[in-house]
């Protein structure tokens, strides 16, 4: 049995999470949206539409007047206005209308580009989330931020346009390989830190079960996640206080993933990130050593970096500065009060910056010492 997460926008129902262990209640849940009279476009990824796309186009055909199928090559560096143009030209070519909608399933690039697309083609169509990554069932595809990178620079490009429904199939967690799997687990962790210190201390204790991706355990998991972004972003939908709390990690992080040219996955540089904001938070006695080095280490269990190779600390400290979540000037930074309670700071300085990058930067000398 389907379970569902209403979300709000405006303290008005918006759209409903629902989750589930297959694709076979999708069709139900886009007939309560009126698809049987849309043409419906399923924008996926080359490795997504590999997996999923011929399953997800087979429950659709013949149930609603037509069912494309747009697919990019996979990867972050396809996140672009390139994609974006390719995919209007593809909707124009296809007849596609306001009347009609975007399926977007994939992981967070699908979901990001498919999104944006969705809110800038011929001036707005609806579209539906169906995320198959840990990351984006548990962050990216709630909340309707949309966007791509524009010259390598991450999201910069962008709208906030709402889904009208968020499908997740959880049983596809099961297929993701290891590496893609805990990448999305930093998003996880960072929802526990943010703001349910019960959630992380919950998290902790499953570490098992969610190492061996036990179904029920992950849905769980994922609910509960999903749980703490949905009173982030109702209460701050368009991003103009609280929500930056789930910022988390996200301003070295980001700095981190396009210095290393997309080398490292999304999560793996929030998770570096995460421990630098941590690392500051101590060192101006917001957090104990003692929560700074759990915090460290609980990355650890789940295989995520807590040190990074081949950085310039300087050149990260520059590329915060061209982060989009600059403000007046000043970088906006998100720092740990304590476990469960995050806040946003524009304090923070560019020497804190570099010695929190030193402290996640592994270099040749610190391995002799």
């Amino acid at each position: 049995m389907a379970q569902r997460l209403p979300i709000l926008y405006n303290k008005k129902p918006c759209y409903d999470i629902v989750f589930a262990q297959s694709f076979e209640g999708l069709w139900e849940e886009l007939s309560l949206l009126g698809c049987a009279e849309k043409r419906l476009c399923i924008v996926t990824d080359s490795k997504v539409d590999e997996l999923y796309g011929d399953e997800v186009r087979n429950l659709l055909e013949g149930r609603c007047l037509k069912t494309a199928k747009f697919v990019f090559p996979q990867g972050e560096e396809n996140k672009t206005l390139d994609t974006v143009r390719t995919l209007y030209r593809f909707l124009i070519e296809e007849g596609f209308d306001r009347k009609d909608m975007l399926l977007a399933l994939g992981g967070g690039v699908v979901g990001d580009l498919a999104g944006y697309a969705a809110a800038t083609y011929l001036r707005g169509i609806d579209f539906v989330q169906i995320p198959t990554t840990l990351l984006s069932q548990c962050d990216s595809s709630i909340g309707g931020k949309t966007g791509v990178d524009f010259d390598g620079y991450k999201n910069m490009v962008g709208a906030f346009k709402m889904p009208k429904l968020v499908y997740m199939n959880l049983s596809v967690l099961q297929t993701l390989d290891d590496r893609q799997f805990f990448s999305g687990f930093a998003e996880v962790m960072k929802h526990g830190l943010i703001r349910d210190a019960v959630f992380y201390e919950w998290l902790i204790d499953k570490m098992y079960e969610i190492c061996e991706r036990d179904l029920d355990t992950l849905e769980e998991m994922v609910m509960r996640s999903c749980a703490v972004k949905k009173l982030v972003v109702e209460k701050d939908p368009t991003e103009q206080g609280d929500r930056a709390l789930l910022n988390l990690g996200h301003t070295i992080g980001h700095a981190i993933e396009k210095a290393k040219n997309f080398e490292l996955y999304h999560g793996e540089c929030v998770a570096l990130g995460t421990v630098a904001a941590a690392y500051i938070s101590w060192k101006r006695g917001m957090l104990s050593m003692e929560e700074y080095y759990e915090i460290r280490d609980m990355f650890v269990p789940f295989y995520l970096p807590i040190t990074v190779e081949g950085i310039d600390p300087q050149e990260i400290l520059r590329l915060t500065k061209s982060d989009k979540k600059m403000s007046a000037g000043k970088i906006r930074f998100v720092l740990l009060k304590k476990i469960g309670k995050a806040v946003i700071d524009h304090t923070v300085t560019d020497e804190e910056i570099l010695e929190a990058v030193r402290e996640i930067h592994f270099s040749e000398e610190d391995a002799h010492e």
